[in-house]
């Protein structure tokens, strides 16, 4: 018998979940910062995204550590393109998130992101989101956006 083929499905998410795995326990700098509030993003050509807010508990229709974030996500390069979001406070992660954007991704909720975790209970971060690619165990990046949340 041999081993059954896995479709390329499941091994983006089982890529994702190993990412997201690695971002809760590994603390790593983050290289990339700047931007406004919502940032200036990077781009091959291959796409674009902006963050939209989802829960604004202070109105300013900024994110703020705490409120709830997703992102409207555009590209033609993939039809299931990916989401990572690493946010650092002084060089250390202290949250990591990865979800897909398209309509037959497995787990939707996660495409909101609430901006706060064990390891960051407040004040602000400096945020990278990269919007990804898989092709197989390659990942090509389509879109980067960095920016800030207040705390």
């Amino acid at each position: 018998m041999g081993v059954p083929k896995r479709s390329p499905s499941i091994r983006v998410v089982a890529t994702a979940a190993i990412a997201i795995g690695v971002l809760a326990v590994a603390p790593v700098a983050i290289a990339g910062r700047g931007g406004g509030k919502h940032g200036g993003g990077t781009t091959t050509g291959g796409g674009s995204l902006a963050v939209a807010m989802v829960s604004d508990l202070n109105h300013n229709a900024s994110p703020n550590w705490g409120d709830t974030i997703r992102f409207n996500v555009s590209t033609t390069a993939t039809t299931e393109p990916h989401v990572n979001l690493a946010c650092s406070q002084n060089g250390v992660v202290v949250y990591g998130a990865a979800t897909g954007y398209y309509a037959s991704y497995p787990w939707p909720w996660t495409q909101n992101m609430t901006l706060s975790s064990g390891s960051w209970t407040g004040g602000p971060a400096s945020c990278t989101a990269t919007l990804s690619a898989y092709s197989g165990t390659s990942v090509t990046t389509l879109a980067t956006l960095n920016f800030s949340v207040a705390g």
